[in-house]
């Protein structure tokens, strides 16, 4: 035994315990839930309105680098075209216009309001994909009948499509998730609605757009609990319907063949992969710099649309480009933690869907753009020109701007005064008591855990004096 290890045992022992250097405090502050952390990184990643400012902070940034690079991509043809290099520009712009106000009203929205809108806005869809087949009212543009034209301006009602067919999945599974019954007894309201959606795209021959909705109905499978067995069986059989469809038609068979023959008819078939390649290569690591694109002057088709990734690479470099695929990188952290912190399965469900349609839509486009697999056609979000997909991308956003704005920590902070600019903005959702209570409960049990530690702790020290151990 240690006599003088004991005393100094002891004496550690009556020291209060503000003065000990704990991790972590065991009181939070209004509106988090679970203790503050005592890192300044702790403590800024545990704001109640974290999780919203990231993804408003991205969604601007992404609007404003895809409106620039549309610019720069864009102005020579457009200059050629139309005389004036703004062109496309304008257009663009009036678009993301349109896509600010679409989210500020999706975020704005009750959720019982959404949730309610879902199952008309997918019958208003099925509509849509109905009537755009009809000759004389679907208009077919590079090879698919998916358009309508209406004064001038076009859309994709299969975009459309998309962001009803989410919300309606979402909604659906919520139900049955409330209602305590067996989610895998949804599959099957689910495979008549989305291979029914599937069917009128791909008789547009739309190969992108239906890749897109394999995309959300695999997330909805997975993140709604449904058997890995069942979400395994069908993403098989949903990529093996894909590759025959890539296979049966004249111009998707030569993407295909493109691919698997880099070296093939470089002026033809893999005119536009090799330029692409070209651009990203001369661009180095720090680029040419913005509006110094070769790519752009008739070398590269669409480079302002499908391949504009390559026009980045060239302008911006490797540092640029890496940068926007980091800025994808967050959105897919943040989505999933708000999906997470989420308390609402609709919500939840609607906050990874979303997540995972926009960030694998991301990396499927810089993975063809780069000559990784064949191409697919779909674009790179919001950066892409393109008005029908910056107006449903911008929604998508919304919903999971919507799902952040409504964590439980969130709600407290806004109606204990927090976010005062927000809320004329965006509005303040409802029901803070409920807030209230989930964030009672998840407080409460952090601190009976740590309370729990510390006891443990206390008794692990106990021992240790009784022994004599040190």
């Amino acid at each position: 035994m240690d006599p003088a290890g004991n005393r100094a045992r002891s004496r550690s022992r009556n020291v209060p315990s503000s003065t000990r250097r704990d991790k972590t405090k065991t009181t939070p502050r209004a509106g988090e839930a679970g203790p503050v952390p005592r890192t300044r990184l702790g403590v800024w990643l545990a704001r109640p309105l974290f999780d919203f400012h990231v993804i408003l902070s991205v969604t601007a940034l992404l609007v404003t680098v895809g409106l620039t690079m549309v610019l720069s991509s864009s102005s020579v043809e457009s200059f050629v075209t139309s005389g004036s290099p703004y062109a496309r520009f304008l257009p663009q712009s009036m678009y993301a216009a349109i896509g600010a106000v679409a989210f500020v009203a999706i975020v704005r929205i009750g959720t019982r309001t959404l949730r309610t809108w879902a199952p008309w806005l997918l019958g208003m869809a099925g509509v849509l994909l109905v009537l755009v087949l009809v000759p004389g009212i679907g208009v077919e543009q590079m090879g698919a009948r998916s358009w309508f034209v209406v004064g001038g301006i076009s859309f994709q009602p299969s975009e459309f499509a998309k962001v009803a067919l989410v919300l309606w999945c979402a909604h659906l599974i919520a139900n049955y998730q409330s209602a305590g019954a067996d989610v895998n007894t949804a599959l099957k309201p689910l495979a008549v609605v989305s291979v029914t959606v599937m069917a009128l795209v791909v008789l547009q021959r739309d190969l992108g757009t239906m890749i897109t909705i394999g995309i959300i109905l695999m997330s909805m499978l997975w993140f709604g609990g449904f058997r890995t067995r069942t979400v395994a069986t069908i993403t098989v059989a949903a990529v093996s319907t894909s590759v025959v469809l890539g296979l049966t038609a004249g111009y998707r068979s030569d993407r295909i063949k493109a691919f698997m023959n880099p070296d093939l008819d470089p002026q033809g078939l893999n005119y536009q992969t090799i330029q692409a390649k070209y651009a990203l290569a001369n661009g180095g690591l720090f680029g040419k710099g913005l509006g110094q694109s070769d790519a752009k002057w008739s070398y590269l088709p669409q480079s302002h649309n499908d391949f504009i990734f390559a026009v980045i690479g060239e302008e911006l470099g490797f540092v640029g480009a890496a940068m926007l695929i980091g800025l994808f990188v967050v959105v897919l952290l943040t989505g999933m933690r708000i999906a997470q912190r989420s308390t609402d399965p609709f919500l939840r469900l609607l906050a990874a869907a979303s997540t995972t349609w926009i960030v694998l839509q991301a990396f499927i486009n810089v993975a063809y753009v780069v000559g990784l697999i064949p191409v697919t056609g779909l674009q790179l979000p919001l950066i892409s020109a393109g008005g029908t997909s910056m107006i449903t991308t911008m929604m998508i956003f919304g919903f999971i701007a919507h799902a952040a704005l409504r964590e439980p920590e969130a709600v407290v902070s806004l109606h204990d005064g927090g976010g005062r600019w927000m809320q004329v903005v965006f509005g303040r959702p409802t029901r803070p008591a409920t807030a209230r209570a989930v964030y009672r409960r998840t407080t409460e049990r952090a601190a009976d855990r740590i309370g729990h530690t510390r006891r443990q702790g206390r008794g692990d020290v106990s021992r240790a004096a009784r022994t004599g151990t040190r």
